[in-house]
């Protein structure tokens, strides 16, 4: 299949019917003035050396390099080739113990917040790699599906707290069963599950749990953190306390932790103020084997205008070594005397030479085109060549931060926004980078992070009132979310608060309940002994059915430790 990548260049072929006009036109007036000095055969006498036919062939040669020059740079396309663009990468699934003992204090601000930041490094260093988050206490949720897509795992993330889940305690092998069922069925790549937690399992299992994923291709990396001489817990600035009324000491069970790893053919680290965890967990993931994880197919058609460049030249060369006057000698050559064999000469040092160098532009040129038209997918192909042409092109980049933004690859589209403004030397793109990483970022309502990408902006580009209006705007809005925070935790705090005086309030009428059963003369009769077996059996059954249903579907269930 022939086709040309630029066709609207091939109007300038209008420039060979006009040149022939002009050339006819000039000759006319010539001969008309050849006409003055007498017969134009005799004339033709008097000039022996002048040939009729040598500026014919040497015109006619201009055209003909003319024309292929243009059709060199309407870009001819033969045949079509598909092009896999592979990309390799590991799958991993975090799976985040947000029960309140992650509230304890022994990590600093504490260990919740501590493992959220080293989340939200780890997700900094993915690049092609998927990434899902799992939280879990005494149930598991799965809190963002396996995705690439880094900016939504980092806005799920910010807004992890104990809270999301009702049921409190530790059940680790249900986070990690449900870890392992998060994954894609794609075979043959490196499987991770981080488990980030104090180790306080309070329903077993975790080993068998560990176990089966490592059975199931997936390895199991624990980070332990806290410390094991333990800290007290505290929730709405009030100690934990047991049912015996003493303050609860969460510690870190680095033996668990330990035996969940080895189990999951992982590794354990600890994590602690001092610790370079994150850089241990780089070494531990780097060891996995990458697989193609995603492939992205598209044709490329077969460019062929470097043989038409070499033919132009190839003409050139000929016309220039034609000269006009019959036996011309060595001191005639004068190759650059004729203006238009100079024009041509520039022209084709413009084009020809660094065309093949730049064929990046090209490309850029035709995802514009498919951008104009809203087809943001194929102009991604499009500025994906231009970028293997030039890595080094920020126009590429930009652009094809632009076709990923239109197609809500907002992750994808920040990294490309971000690297076109480290190497883009004009202040004003440099500017639009930066206003565009701010517009995503206020769409994910990360105000902090959008405000900060708009003062770079401005600091650029100080006249751009649409970024100027766009940060006063993200400043209220973060104001709004932070006041809407505060109620939010306000209304928790007081929830909280009725909840506990109820509990008190139960706990008060226990005594008096038992003092009411014991005031029988003889004791429980056995009666009422059979049917208050009989009630904790039915009890035990019932929990156990809620225990088989924890992995199918989330459930409310309640455990007597609330950490």
């Amino acid at each position: 299949m022939f086709r040309f990548g630029n066709p609207e260049y091939l109007y300038l072929l209008v420039l060979i019917p006009i040149l022939a006009l002009v050339r006819f036109y000039v000759i006319h007036r010539q001969k008309q003035k050849l006409r003055i000095f007498g017969d134009l055969n005799l004339v033709k006498d008097l000039m022996p050396d002048v040939s009729v036919w040598r500026p014919r062939i040497k015109f006619w040669l201009l055209e003909l390099g003319i024309a292929v020059l243009v059709i060199a740079i309407a870009r001819p396309q033969i045949g079509t080739s598909v092009i896999n663009d592979k990309r390799v990468g590991i799958e991993t699934i975090i799976a985040l113990d947000i029960s309140n003992s992650m509230l304890a204090e022994d990590v600093e601000p504490n260990r919740l917040v501590r493992s959220k930041m080293l989340v939200e490094n780890l997700i900094d260093k993915f690049t092609n790699d998927k990434v899902g988050l799992i939280v879990f206490a005494g149930e598991s949720f799965v809190q963002l599906p396996i995705t690439s897509d880094f900016v939504s795992a980092k806005m799920f993330l910010n807004t992890i707290e104990p809270s999301l889940i009702d049921a409190q305690g530790t059940d680790i092998a249900g986070a990690i069963d449900m870890a392992s069922n998060s994954f894609t069925k794609q075979r043959g790549i490196g499987k991770a599950i981080i488990l980030i937690t104090d180790g306080e399992n309070h329903e077993g299992g975790a080993n068998e749990a560990a176990l089966r994923a490592k059975e199931n291709g997936m390895a199991v990396f624990v980070l332990g953190i806290g410390t094991t001489q333990g800290s007290p817990i505290i929730v709405d600035g009030r100690e934990i306390k047991d049912i015996n009324g003493n303050i609860v000491m969460s510690a870190l069970n680095e033996a668990m932790c330990e035996e969940i790893a080895k189990a999951g053919g992982g590794a354990y680290i600890h994590v602690n103020n001092n610790s370079d965890a994150q850089r241990l967990l780089d070494i531990e993931l780097a060891k996995l084997s990458k697989n193609e994880i995603s492939n992205n197919m598209y044709t490329e058609h077969g460019e062929q205008f470097q043989v038409f460049c070499l033919i132009a030249l190839l003409v050139i060369i000929i016309e220039i070594c034609i000269f006009e006057r019959k036996n011309p000698i060595f001191r005639n050559i004068r190759l650059f005397d004729n203006r238009k064999t100079l024009l041509l000469i520039i022209m084709m040092a413009l084009f020809s030479v660094p065309m093949y160098g730049q064929v990046d532009r090209f490309y850029i040129r035709s995802g514009n085109k498919d951008y104009k038209k809203a087809n943001y997918s194929e102009a991604e192909v499009y500025y994906r060549k231009a970028q293997e042409k030039n890595k080094k092109n920020p126009q590429a980049i930009y652009n094809l931060g632009n076709a990923l933004l239109m197609q809500k690859k907002d992750s994808v589209a920040i990294r490309q926004y971000e690297e076109a403004a480290r190497i883009e030397t004009n202040v004003f793109r440099k500017a639009r980078s930066f206003h565009n990483i701010g517009v995503i970022c206020q769409n994910h309502k990360m105000y902090s992070e959008a405000i900060e990408s708009y003062k770079n902006s401005l600091r650029l580009n100080p006249n751009d009132d649409e970024t100027r209006y766009n940060l006063e705007l993200c400043k209220r809005q973060l104001k709004q979310q932070k006041e809407q925070e505060k109620k939010d935790n306000q209304k928790m705090k007081q929830n909280n608060k009725e909840d506990n005086q109820k509990e008190d309030k139960r706990q008060k009428q226990q005594p008096k309940d038992n003092q009411e059963q014991d005031k029988p003369k003889g004791g429980m009769s056995k009666e009422n002994a059979e049917q208050l077996l009989n009630a904790v059996i039915q009890q035990e059954k019932d929990a156990q059915q809620k225990m088989k249903k924890a992995m199918q579907q989330p459930r409310s269930r309640r455990n007597q430790k609330n950490w």
